[in-house]
């Protein structure tokens, strides 16, 4: 979070490593909010909302994919064959409430004017959110490749396939041959998942189901599945990469801040006085400085953009997310109904295998870590 003042020009924080959660710890802000950062500054962006608890993930995937769309396509490890139950079509607004929600932000605030407690119990009330295609079953060998189709799907605007692969060359030959648009040696990136024997969540738009949505731009793709194995495949993104390219990671459970563990996680330049004179130009000084600092880092690590449960900001930027919203981005704990079934797989009416009651609100029971990868 950034903050700047009328005379000192203060940016508060990111949470670090060391920082234990505390509800109970944050301040109120004394002053008026200025302006945020948000997603539209990078080009080339795309965005993954990623909701994990136990062993189970749900990924919504938002891909700023510029083009002929009949040059997309879509490569994702998965640990199991996906069920048609188990793929859906996200919600775009919900990307845009989470990025807004989380977004690196500078406020102007006075420090001759300290806020009484009574300011901060308004404000912690304020701040609080209100309660609230067909599978086809067959399997396709190609012996000479070595990639099995254990399903294949239309969903939404999508044709999906889930596959099974022995070589990095044979699927990579595989996806070229059935119109998966990938560049030519794209089997070095596909290789170290083959060794640990995942499927291929692989996508390409149905044309004539796009006419039909109505949909301008293409939306998102959420699945879920069950794992011991907590990730989110980077290498992947760089099969189609024209420069740099930037993911921007949403992660949302129960307890904890989220790190990567193959690469470092680095927090961002916080915490700093800056020059009144930034107010107008926040979002340029922004992109500026995250440029800088990945070049620095040699565009190997991760960034941590923001950290906090979903009932307090400070400033917030833009309102909580509600509860719908949250289940909307694969929150699947808040509540005991057929919305988180849906989510998990479950038919309708069939008994959700795990049962949690929320609180009234449920966003206490949500953490937001928010990751920026340049690569």
């Amino acid at each position: 979070m950034w903050k700047s003042s009328a005379r000192n020009s203060l940016m508060r924080g990111l949470l670090t490593a060391s920082m234990a959660y505390c509800a109970c710890a944050a301040h109120a802000f004394c002053g008026f909010y200025v302006g945020k950062a948000d997603v539209n500054l990078f080009n080339e962006a795309s965005q993954v909302i990623l909701a994990r608890d136990g062993k189970r993930t749900v990924i919504s995937m938002l891909n700023d994919y510029r083009g002929d769309l009949k040059e997309f396509a879509l490569v994702v490890p998965v640990p199991e064959v996906l069920k048609r139950g188990q793929i859906h079509i996200g919600d775009r607004s919900v990307f845009d409430r989470i990025a807004d929600y989380s977004a690196p932000r500078l406020a102007e605030y006075f420090d001759d004017d300290p806020c009484a407690q009574r300011e901060l119990e308004q404000r912690a009330r304020a701040a609080m959110p209100a309660a609230a295609g067909v599978m086809q079953d067959k399997r396709v060998p190609s012996k000479a490749l070595g990639v099995t189709v254990e399903a294949s799907y239309t969903v939404g605007e999508y044709d999906i396939a889930i596959l099974a692969a022995k070589e990095s060359d044979g699927l990579e030959t595989w996806l070229m041959q059935n119109g998966y648009r990938i560049p030519r040696g794209a089997s070095k990136a596909l290789r170290p998942y083959i060794k640990q024997e995942m499927k291929f969540f692989v996508a390409k738009v149905n044309l004539k189901e796009q006419v039909k949505s109505g949909a301008s731009m293409l939306r998102p793709l959420q699945f879920a599945f069950e794992s011991k194995k907590f990730m989110l495949p980077l290498r992947l993104g760089m099969i189609n990469a024209n420069g740099p390219q930037d993911l921007i990671a949403f992660v949302l459970t129960k307890n904890g801040r989220v790190e990567s563990t193959n690469y470092r996680t680095v927090k961002l330049p916080a915490n700093m006085e800056l020059p009144v004179g930034v107010r107008e130009n926040f979002q340029d000084f922004y992109k500026a400085m995250f440029d800088t600092q990945a070049k620095r880092e040699q565009h190997s690590v991760v960034f941590t953009e923001y950290f906090w449960d979903m009932s307090w900001c400070d400033p917030c930027a833009a309102d909580p997310l509600s509860p719908d919203e949250l289940r909307a981005a694969g929150v699947f704990w808040l509540e005991e109904d057929e919305v988180d079934a849906a989510l998990i797989g479950v038919a309708p009416g069939a008994k959700p295998r795990v049962k949690r009651q929320a609180p009234a609100n449920g966003a206490g029971q949500v953490m937001l870590t928010r990751l920026h990868v340049r690569y």
